[in-house]
């Protein structure tokens, strides 16, 4: 199964320098910064291996990823 990545930098490529700005700045960002990261793995992971995983619980993990992101994002553009 083909698996896309969903990192931070690829999925917001404009915000790259201010990313890394607020990673080391701040420490909620870092925080929010971090879980996402986490969730991108784990579903990557799932997807990839074909792990036995129920659609729900996959669907609750990307919805988590997308809270994260957003949240992120409105922090990037602030």
């Amino acid at each position: 199964m083909q698996v896309e990545h969903h990192d931070l930098a690829h999925e917001l490529p404009e915000f790259k320098d201010r990313i890394h700005e607020l990673k080391t700045s701040d420490a909620h960002f870092h925080k929010l910064f971090e879980r996402y990261d986490e969730l991108t793995k784990e579903v990557e992971r799932l997807e990839k291996q074909d792990v036995p995983v129920t659609d729900e619980h996959l669907e609750e993990l990307k919805k988590e990823r997308l809270a994260v992101k957003d949240e992120l994002h409105g922090m990037l553009k602030g």
